[in-house]
């Protein structure tokens, strides 16, 4: 009796040590695979148990959460979706989440192992901490007023404090809202579908994802890359730039919209965006002198974050003379976003040192605990400030006195660069509109704020071009600079500069 008890024993002790062996090789060895099977609802549960935690501008929540008493229990919700979907981005139940609910899910999910005091807690917990909030450095009324400039019109805005890289604004249009596709439902399908088949691709971000031939608003890249290689000393001097300017090694004449460009100053030039002076001092400069320059300004970077990924801005590395004298006034295959345009004018208003953007300041638990905080530091050195000061004084003449005007804001030193982008087979579409700007208000010792806006849709400002050929039409002037003007005044506003 006693030795089958003793064999029932030991038979027992086996199937229980068995019993752990089994559940520490699921828990330690499996446990990987199982949390990523498709079938294990748990992670999903878990995630959606809690509140997420918010993203705010100006000190205000931009998005929230909603009970929807369902096994995925809380949905984010955005009060102001369209205006802020390009800064926020979507978190979806169904489709994931991008920009910055993207870049900073685990904060906002609450998985972040910086939200709990002690550390592995919750790998050993398997438990969540509360979501906490990203502090982005929207400025609010900046932010409304390039959204109401656009006025659902194709295109993007993006501005920047110069001396910081604080991104103030960004907005694209037309927008969308983020909350219609935060569920599971039949109805967050159905919006996910209807707004991927618009023509109109309300869920691109124009402002950082899309590039656009920048036009004449490239061309104070140029202007930099001829002052900081000593091709200009005197912006006023004739530059010696032939009427009419043939294409290097072609027959192509390259023209001009504004009169008087023929052997025109570099100053001139700027003044009333004259096509081709810029073009022949970019082949002066030559294809490793240009690359050298726009790479100081940040084209061909693919590895900007903001904290989301931007696209690349183009240069081509490889180029004939002839293209080379394209690309030297935005055209052939130069590309940018809006932000890079933003950059190059902040480059200027900061006396050639390009701080890097950032759009998140720091991130907090839900307490209001800081966690992080993103470190302003520079970027490139764009030009020399001697070339830096020259260009702040030639785009003022542009918004005084050129092409620019419509950016002029009384109490402010202004200075811009319009410019019109040809695109489409033969050059057939609609331009494409840009300004590129800054700010500084009287008294105060740098710009407030730089801006970049592109209007893709501009149908009123190519048949002004047609009709008229008024230069302030014909370059941006007319349709985008009136909306950098917009957001350069609500900027001055907020850094209290009237």
């Amino acid at each position: 009796m006693i030795r089958c008890v003793r064999r029932t024993s030991v038979f027992c002790l086996f199937l229980l040590v068995a019993l752990l062996v089994n559940a520490a090789r699921v828990q330690l060895v499996e446990s990987s695979s199982l949390d990523a099977n498709p079938a294990n609802r748990r992670a999903a549960i878990t995630r959606y148990e809690e509140p997420r935690g918010n993203i705010l501008a100006g000190g205000r929540p931009v998005t929230g959460s909603r009970d929807s008493r369902q096994q995925l229990r809380y949905e984010r919700t955005y009060p102001q979706g369209p205006l802020y979907a390009p800064v926020t981005g979507y978190s979806s139940q169904t489709y994931g989440t991008s920009l910055i609910e993207n870049a900073e899910d685990s904060v906002l999910s609450g998985a972040d192992p910086l939200l709990t005091a002690i550390p592995l807690w919750n790998d050993l917990s398997r438990a969540r901490q509360p979501g906490g909030d990203v502090v982005t450095t929207v400025v609010p009324a900046m932010q409304e007023a390039a959204y109401a400039g656009l006025g659902g019109k194709r295109g993007a805005v993006a501005a920047v404090e110069p001396s910081t890289g604080r991104i103030l604004a960004l907005v694209s249009s037309p927008s969308y809202d983020p909350g219609a596709i935060s569920g599971t439902g039949p109805a967050a399908r159905k919006a996910w579908k209807d707004l991927n088949a618009l023509p109109t691709q309300p869920m691109l971000n124009r402002a950082i994802r899309q590039t656009y031939p920048p036009g004449s608003a490239f061309k104070i890249v140029t202007a930099a890359a001829a002052l900081d290689a000593g091709l200009v000393r005197d912006v006023d001097a004739p530059t010696g730039t032939p009427d009419p300017y043939v294409l290097p090694g072609t027959r192509t004449r390259l023209p001009d919209a504004a009169s008087g460009c023929g052997n025109a100053s570099l100053s001139y030039a700027i003044q009333w965006s004259c096509n081709s002076v810029m073009a022949e001092l970019g082949v002066r400069i030559g294809l490793p002198g240009m690359l050298d320059a726009v790479t100081r300004f940040g084209f061909n970077d693919r590895g900007l974050r903001i904290p989301s990924g931007v696209a690349p801005s183009n240069f081509d590395t490889r180029m004939s003379v002839d293209q080379l004298a394209l690309s030297s006034i935005g055209q052939f295959n130069t590309t940018a976003t809006p932000l890079q345009m933003a950059m190059v004018s902040a480059a200027v208003a900061n006396g050639g040192d390009l701080r890097h953007p950032y759009l998140v300041d720091r991130v907090t638990t839900a307490s209001g605990r800081t966690l992080s905080r993103t470190h302003q530091r520079s970027y490139r050195r764009a030009m020399n400030p001697s070339t830096a000061q020259q260009l702040q004084r030639l785009m003022v003449r542009v918004v005084e006195d050129g092409t620019g005007s419509k950016a002029a804001i009384p109490g402010a030193r202004v200075g811009g660069k319009t410019g019109t982008a040809q695109h489409g087979l033969g050059n057939t579409g609609t331009p494409y509109a840009w300004f590129i700007s800054w700010a500084q208000a009287e008294g105060a010792a740098q710009p407030a704020v730089a801006v970049a806006v592109v209007v893709e849709d501009a149908e009123a400002e190519a048949s002004a071009e047609v009709a008229a050929a008024a230069r302030g039409q014909i370059s941006g002037g007319g349709t985008a600079a009136p909306i950098a003007r917009a957001v350069m005044t609500a900027g001055l506003r907020a850094a209290g500069g009237g």
